[in-house]
C-alpha cells in the first residue's frame, strides 16, 4: 500500500517536473521566432524602400522625357501654323495685286464703253433726222401715186387683199380636194395593210373556258373517302366552295360544275391537296379551302404583275393590276378574258407604231379595255362604262379612259388612239374559234345561215363551217352557170348581212363543178 502510494506520488512530481519543462522549451522557442520575424520585416522595409527609391527616379526620367516630346510636338505645331500663316499671307497678297489688276482693266474697258456709247447716240441721232426725211419722201411718193391712181391707200390695200383671199382660197379648195381623192385612193388599201400585217404578227392560243372540271383521280376508292360518311365530306366540301361536285360511275373522274371559274379553281387545288395529304374530314376541308383561296388572291396578283411587264406597261396602281390578274378566270363568250385582253394590248401596240402614235398609251388602253368585266361588286352599267370609271378612279389617263368608255360606242370617242382599240378588240374576238356562244344559239345561227342559201334556187348543198364564219354553198351546175354563181354568192352575203347578227365576218363561198362519169365493162 505504502508501494503504491509512492508510485503515484512520484509519477505527480514527473508530470510537474515535466510540464515545467515543455513550457520553458516553448518560450524559447517563441521568443526565438519573434526575433528571426522582426529581423526578416527590417529587412523587407529596408528593401520596400530601396525600391521605392528607384521608382520615384524612374518616373522622374519618364516625365522628363514626356515632357521634351511634348515640348517638341508643341514646337512642330507651332512652326507648321506659322508656315500656314506665311502661306495664307501669300495667296492674300496675289490675289490683292490680281484684283487690282483685274479693277484697272475693268476701268478701262468701262472708258472704252463710255466712248462707244457716245458715237452710238450721235450715229442714232444723225438715223433718226435720215428716217424723217425718208418718211416725208414716201408720203410725198403716196399721195403723187393716189392723184395718178384714183384710189387712196386703204382702198388700194382692200383691193389688194381681197384678190390674195380669192387666190389662196381657190388654191387651198384645189389642194384640198387632190388630198381627199389621193387620200380616197389609198385609205382603204392602207388600212388593210396595217390590218392584215398586225394580225400576221400576233398569233395567240385560244382557250376556251367551260363551266365544268374534269378532277382526275388514280382510282375509284377516292370516290368514297371524298364522299365521307353518309356524304357529310362532300357536303362540307360543296358549302365551303360553293361548287358542284358530280362523283358518278365516270372512272376516275370527278366532276366539278360551277359557272364560276375562281371558285371551281379553288374546289379543284383543295381535292387535290385533300387527296394528297389523305385526311379528309369537314374541319380538315374547311382549313384547305381558306388556305387555297388565299393562293388564289396571290396567285391572281402575280398573274397581273407579270402581264403588265411582259407588255412593259409600267405604274399600273395595285388594285388595276389585280383586276388583270382577275381577268385569268374569266371568259367572255367562252374567250379567256385575259388571254384576250393581252392579244388586244399588242394588236393596239403594232397598229400604233405603224399609225405614229403612242405605243406605250395604246398597250395600256388594250389591257384595261375589258376591266369593267371584273369588278368585285355587281353594277348595272355598261362594263366599257365601269370600266372607264374605274381607270377614272385610279389615276389613268384621259386617252386611256375615253378607249375604254368608247370601245362598244357607249360614249364619243376624243382620242386618236380609241378606234384602234374598237378596231383590235373585234379583229380579237373575230378570230375562227376565239369565241362560243351559248350552245342553243350558236347551233341556230349555223342553221339559220343555212337555211338562208336553200332559200335560193339551184343549191345542192349549204354547210356552215369553221364556227359560222364561212357558209360554204354547192350549186347544181345545170341550173346555174359561172356568171350567176358570182352573183349567188353576192346576193347570199348580202341577205345574211341585212337578216343576221353575228360577230366578225361571214364569207360565202360558191362551188359550182362539172363532172362526166362513165362506167367501164
Amino acid at each position: 500500500m505504502e508501494t503504491t502510494i509512492f508510485v503515484i506520488i512520484a509519477l505527480i512530481a514527473g508530470g510537474g517536473i515535466g510540464f515545467g519543462i515543455a513550457k520553458y522549451l516553448e518560450k524559447n522557442t517563441a521568443s526565438s521566432l519573434l526575433k528571426t520575424a522582426e529581423n526578416e520585416a527590417k529587412t523587407i522595409l529596408k528593401d520596400a524602400k530601396n525600391e521605392g527609391e528607384n521608382i520615384k527616379k524612374d518616373k522622374i526620367l519618364q516625365a522628363k522625357e514626356k515632357f521634351l516630346e511634348l515640348k517638341a510636338e508643341h514646337e512642330q505645331v507651332i512652326l507648321a501654323r506659322d508656315k500656314k500663316m506665311a502661306e495664307a499671307e501669300k495667296r492674300t497678297r496675289d490675289k490683292e495685286s490680281q484684283i487690282s489688276l483685274e479693277l484697272s482693266k475693268a476701268k478701262k474697258a468701262a472708258d472704252e464703253n463710255e466712248k462707244l456709247l457716245a458715237d452710238y447716240q450721235t450715229k442714232l441721232e444723225k438715223l433718226e433726222g435720215q428716217k424723217e426725211e425718208v418718211e416725208k419722201l414716201r408720203r410725198e411718193q403716196l399721195d403723187k401715186l393716189e392723184q395718178v391712181a384714183g384710189l387712196t391707200t386703204e382702198e388700194a390695200k382692200t383691193q389688194l387683199i381681197s384678190s390674195m383671199k380669192e387666190e389662196a382660197k381657190a388654191s387651198a379648195m384645189s389642194y384640198i380636194q387632190n388630198t381627199i381623192e389621193e387620200a380616197k385612193m389609198t385609205a382603204q388599201q392602207e388600212a388593210k395593210k396595217i390590218i392584215i400585217n398586225t394580225i400576221q404578227r400576233v398569233g395567240t392560243e385560244e382557250a376556251i373556258e367551260n363551266c365544268v372540271s374534269v378532277f382526275n383521280i388514280e382510282s375509284d376508292d377516292v370516290k368514297g373517302r371524298i364522299i365521307g360518311r353518309e356524304g357529310r365530306n362532300i357536303r362540307a366540301l360543296e358549302a365551303a366552295t360553293g361548287v358542284e361536285i358530280i362523283v358518278d360511275d365516270t372512272p376516275e373522274a370527278i366532276i366539278l360544275s360551277c359557272f364560276d371559274p375562281i371558285r371551281r379553281e379553288i374546289a379543284r387545288l383543295s381535292l387535290h391537296r385533300l387527296v394528297t395529304d389523305g385526311r379528309i374530314h369537314p374541319a380538315r376541308i374547311e382549313e384547305v379551302v381558306a388556305k387555297t383561296q388565299k393562293q388564289i388572291e396571290e396567285e391572281i396578283i402575280e398573274v397581273g404583275k407579270r402581264t403588265v411587264i411582259d407588255l412593259g406597261i409600267h405604274g399600273l396602281h395595285p388594285e388595276l393590276i389585280k383586276m388583270v390578274g382577275r381577268m385569268k378566270y374569266r371568259s367572255s363568250y367562252g374567250q379567256n378574258l385575259l388571254h384576250h385582253s393581252r392579244e388586244v394590248a399588242r394588236l393596239c401596240g403594232l397598229m400604233a407604231a405603224e399609225l405614229g402614235l403612242n405605243v406605250k398609251l395604246a398597250k395600256r388602253a388594250g389591257l384595261l379595255h375589258d376591266i369593267g368585266k371584273v369588278p368585285e361588286t355587281e353594277s348595272d352599267l355598261p362594263h366599257a362604262l365601269l370600266g372607264m370609271q374605274l381607270a377614272e378612279k385610279f389615276g389613268e389617263k384621259a386617252e386611256v379612259c375615253n378607249a375604254i368608255g368608247a370601245h362598244h360606242d357607249e360614249i364619243e370617242m376624243t382620242a386618236l388612239i380609241s378606234p384602234i382599240i374598237q378596231v383590235c378588240d373585234a379583229i380579237s374576238g373575230a378570230r375562227p374559234g376565239a369565241r362560243r356562244q351559248v350552245l342553243d344559239s350558236y347551233i341556230q345561227r349555223l342553221k339559220d345561215l343555212e337555211s338562208i342559201a336553200y332559200g335560193f334556187n339551184g343549191i345542192k348543198n349549204a354547210y356552215a363551217i369553221q364556227a359560222g364564219r364561212e357558209l360554204r354553198v354547192i350549186v347544181d351546175c345545170e341550173k346555174v352557170s359561172d356568171e350567176m354563181a358570182a352573183n349567188l354568192s353576192f346576193e347570199i352575203s348580202q341577205k345574211i348581212q341585212t337578216e343576221m347578227t353575228y360577230p366578225g365576218q361571214v364569207k360565202v363561198t360558191v362551188i359550182r363543178e362539172t363532172r362526166s362519169v362513165n362506167i367501164a365493162k
